[in-house]
């Protein structure tokens, strides 16, 4: 009995867990088909570190209908697993290049987690030789079958393949700027976690835009626009807080010595974002995250700020708001690096 009592109430946190910006975000409980529109979420890549606990986390979220895991192998085991889970979206599991269609058509959203994995030693940089070619390729399929789905793309570098998805679609005359995005939730769900932990403050209350890019320094906390606010905090600790955040990647990579990178958190994080994604398809309103989008609100045709999501994807593009003088520097800063992520993405699908 307690057993029973227990996983009901672990399923009710994982659920509530996926509101991220406000209360006003939790997810609807509602089962039935004339409550919530039927959704389909196809996860590309999903047999992988990343693939596997975001597919589980899709499957509980009840704004998903449909959830199609489609990877190059071990893809039925996963779909078997995670099918099991006793909600209300169908899985069905896909592999190989010859299922990639049947996987991606009538889907409102594709997640790309597809690729391998940081090492330690190696940048997110380091990933591009790989992981660009296998998003190029995806996010071609992406536009013969579905172009009209949000495509939420994971693979790192971040700061490059979601250039090389925009240049594809264009190729492909499917481009379409409010349903592209770049998932940086991580690091919005690193910068609240170590703010809380240094101001101790709930961080369930803790609420923070993080700008800029997916990597290294291009990962801009803004701390200086937190709620709640804190007065205890110097300047070097807001400087420490930011290289943490920046540096929270190679951190869990370090510590997973060789043998992983950060999957477990990223997983939440995408489906944090997908949730959100969901929910502004939905017509709920005022769905606002953080995303890298293409963007008009520094000189940079990409970037990530707070977007408005909404029936068709982005509603709104919003601005970075008032910055500190550290931050402004920091900005200044990144902007170089994250240009030359953007052009070598755009000359690779070029």
């Amino acid at each position: 009995m307690k057993a029973s009592m227990a996983m009901r109430s672990l399923g009710s946190a994982l659920r509530s867990g996926f509101s991220s910006s406000s209360p006003s975000h939790c997810l609807r409980r509602c089962y039935s088909s004339d409550c919530v529109p039927e959704r389909k979420v196809a996860i590309l890549g999903a047999a992988g570190g990343i693939g596997q606990p975001l597919a589980l986390l899709m499957k509980i979220n009840p704004l998903v209908s449909n959830l199609a895991l489609y990877d190059v192998a071990a893809t039925p085991g996963v779909a078997a697993d995670v099918s099991h889970v006793n909600t209300v979206a169908k899985v069905a599991g896909y592999m190989g290049e010859e299922q990639l269609g049947e996987a991606l058509e009538g889907s409102d959203i594709v997640i790309i987690p597809a690729g391998v994995p940081r090492k330690p030693g190696m940048t997110r940089d380091d990933l591009f030789n790989t992981n660009a070619g296998i998003v190029k390729s995806l996010c071609a399929a992406v536009a013969k079958y579905c172009p009209d789905a949000l495509v939420n793309v994971i693979s790192n570098p971040v700061n490059s393949t979601v250039p090389i998805a925009a240049e594809v679609f264009k190729k492909a005359g499917t481009f379409d700027e409010n349903k592209l995005f770049g998932v940086t939730t991580l690091d919005v769900v690193r910068a609240k976690t170590f703010y809380a932990a240094k101001t101790n403050v709930p961080v369930a209350e803790v609420n923070l835009p993080v700008v800029g890019g997916h990597a290294g320094i291009t990962i801009l906390p803004l701390f200086s626009q937190t709620t709640p606010k804190s007065n205890n905090l110097s300047d070097e600790d807001i400087q420490a807080l930011t290289k943490r955040t920046q540096e929270g990647g190679t951190e869990v990579v370090q510590a997973k010595a060789g043998k992983g990178s950060a999957t477990l958190s990223m997983a939440y994080a995408g489906a944090l974002f997908a949730d959100a994604c969901l929910k502004g398809l939905n017509g709920v309103p005022d769905v606002v995250e953080c995303s890298y989008v293409q963007s008009s609100i520094t000189e940079l045709p990409f970037f990530s700020s707070k977007v408005r999501l909404g029936k068709n994807g982005v509603d709104e593009v919003l601005g970075l708001g008032e910055l500190s003088d550290y931050e402004q520097e920091c900005l200044e800063k990144l902007k170089p690096e994250l240009k030359s992520s953007i052009d070598k993405g755009i000359k690779f699908a070029a």
